[in-house]
């Protein structure tokens, strides 16, 4: 191992902290690897120092099979990265050995689903990137430059090496998670041309270990298994056949007794948006990328939204054409997010009458008696779900448990019995005395023929000398300025990553000059990501370690959130 590295981090050794910036730069640790100290924490308590590390291809010796596509390449990361990451914690770099904190090694840790991630980078060629963080060792406010040495010349290139020939000693595992991938998404790309919104395998375990946890059911004696009038079959590319539930386009309620599996079910719904990894139980339950679930969100801000499809003659006079209020109620609230989502392309919509706000939801006959219609400036969800389908193309996955309003309204419903579905359309169409769908209700326009104009410059950061860019704050925030935007309600965004690259394409649409609509700023970004990657987001820092690729329509429900959003 060349001497130059360890040796110039060891003649740091005793100094006061700052003096690790000497360090910073490329560094050859022997082998054809390279360490890349990108920045020098100020001290020991700042967030950790960036550092890359390059293994050319030749030494990293990847399956070629597994990277000659994007889908490849991002399944291929994210496998390196969970095994990164399982190897440092085995090893106990992810626990500090000194002042603050001193000698953890990082690489952002995936969840249960497989994203596109800025963790480890991959090239076509099988070239590999490394972006971790680690903490520079101290003792006290002095460097520690023997243990950094140590850690940053000899054990950090020691573990990648050992990983990488792991996998290329076996790379068995490898292909099969990029396989598992592969077949994931083709499915998911078959599900428009099939008429379907989703699909759930049979076989595949809902539950989850806890509210709190998203690991699946230990020991889950219930296999989800398809009732036979909605079995499908697909053959994949890897030449299985998986077999399972179509869940049409058009109006389906999911019904059943309490603690049936309904909502277990709309909850696997919403996040199989996303790919998941072998043994998480929701493999085969993939949904249509273009789906929102839609909730009751009291006391969020709305801006210039044209909620008057759900909403008007309000006793206030409040132009519900152009609606804005900073502190929505839950009618309010839930028709605003309905609407965005459409705005910004959502093709189908995921809602749990739990979640719901009931007098957005439904009006039954003795409350319309009392309260006559035209007293009532809501018009309920349930008389516009019809004219969602048939004049938007937008379709409703409704878990409803304690009224039988949607019955009249649904091309499918599906029975939850201790999680198995049963189909009992016929039987919800007898009790509601029709043969088919009600079209009654109509809308008078369609949901998706207002666009809004923004003026992307209002996500510059405001508040005195604070300039720095949009940040995320863990999973459920992001801060502007002195401004933050709350992202409790979005049940979709699932890493804290995701929430990072959401605040870096605001930077991105922030600098736009011209005024938008929302639809046309996401796709913008969509764009570029597409094209250039999603270190795009990094804005040309070298270490984006901390991004995963979010759904175009999060990022446009967190501008639709910001309480500072500015109409052109």
């Amino acid at each position: 191992m060349p001497r130059n590295f360890a040796g110039l981090l060891r003649s740091l050794d005793g100094k006061p902290y700052g003096a690790y910036r000497d360090a910073v730069g490329a560094h050859d640790v022997g082998g054809g690897l390279a360490v890349s100290l990108d920045r020098a924490q100020r001290d020991p308590f700042a967030p950790p120092s960036p550092v890359r590390m390059n293994i050319p291809a030749e030494v990293a010796e990847l399956p070629a099979d597994a990277l000659n596509d994007q889908r490849g390449r991002i399944a291929a990361a994210d496998y390196l990265t969970r095994a990164l990451a399982d190897a440092l914690a085995a090893e106990g770099f992810d626990r500090a050995n000194g002042t603050g904190g001193s000698g953890r090694i990082e690489i952002d840790r995936p969840g249960q689903e497989i994203l596109e991630r800025s963790s480890v980078k991959l090239d076509a060629a099988g070239n590999v990137e490394i972006r971790l963080y680690a903490g520079l060792p101290a003792s006290g406010r002095r460097i520690r430059g023997r243990a950094a040495a140590e850690l940053l010349a000899e054990d950090l290139p020691d573990l990648v090496e050992s990983v990488l020939r792991e996998e290329s000693r076996d790379p068995a595992p490898l292909r099969a998670h990029v396989e598992l991938y592969r077949d994931q998404e083709w499915l998911r790309d078959q599900l428009p041309a099939s008429g379907l919104v989703a699909f759930v395998g049979d076989g595949a375990i809902l539950p989850r270990r806890s509210g709190n946890s998203d690991l699946p059911l230990e020991d889950s004696p219930i296999a989800f298994k398809s009732t036979e009038s909605l079995r499908r079959s697909f053959t994949l590319p890897s030449g299985k056949t998986v077999t399972g539930m179509g869940i049409p386009t058009g109006v389906t309620l999911i019904v059943g007794g309490g603690y049936h599996g309904k909502s277990t079910l709309l909850r696997a719904l919403e996040r199989s948006v996303y790919a998941h990894v072998a043994g998480d139980g929701r493999e085969w339950v993939i949904t249509r990328e273009e789906s929102a679930a839609i909730r009751a969100e009291d006391g969020r801000a709305v801006t210039g939204v044209d909620i008057s499809l759900f909403i008007n003659n309000l006793p206030s006079k409040a132009n519900t054409r152009n609606f804005s209020t900073p502190n929505a109620s839950g009618s309010t609230s839930q028709a605003a997010n309905l609407l965005e989502a459409v705005e910004a392309g959502a093709q189908t919509l995921l809602i749990d009458e739990d979640t719901s706000a009931t007098n957005f939801m439904i009006r039954d006959e003795r409350m319309r008696a009392l309260i006559p219609d035209n007293r009532e400036p809501i018009t309920p969800f349930v008389d516009r779900v019809r004219s969602l389908f048939t004049r938007d193309g937008v379709s409703t996955v409704l878990v409803a448990g304690g009224s039988g309003a949607f019955f009249e309204k649904a091309d499918l419903v599906i029975a939850m019995d201790a999680y198995r579905p049963l189909d009992v359309t016929d039987q919800a169409r007898t009790i509601a005395g029709v043969e088919a769908p009600s079209e009654s209700g109509s809308a008078p326009a369609k949901a998706s023929e207002h666009a809004r104009s923004l003026d992307a410059r209002c996500f510059q950061p405001r508040g005195g000398h604070n300039t720095k860019p949009p940040r995320g704050r863990g999973l459920s925030a992001i801060q502007i300025g002195k401004d933050t935007i709350d992202l409790s309600a979005l049940s979709q965004i699932v890493d804290s990553s995701q929430t990072e690259a959401i605040a870096r394409a605001i930077t991105l649409i922030s600098q736009r000059r011209e005024p938008a609509s929302v639809r046309s700023l996401i796709e913008e970004v969509t764009a570029l990501i597409d094209s250039e990657g999603i270190d795009r987001l990094a804005a040309g820092k070298k270490h984006p370690g901390n991004l995963a690729r979010p759904r175009a329509l999060d990022i446009a429900a967190a501008l639709n959130r910001y309480r500072g959003l500015r109409l052109a």
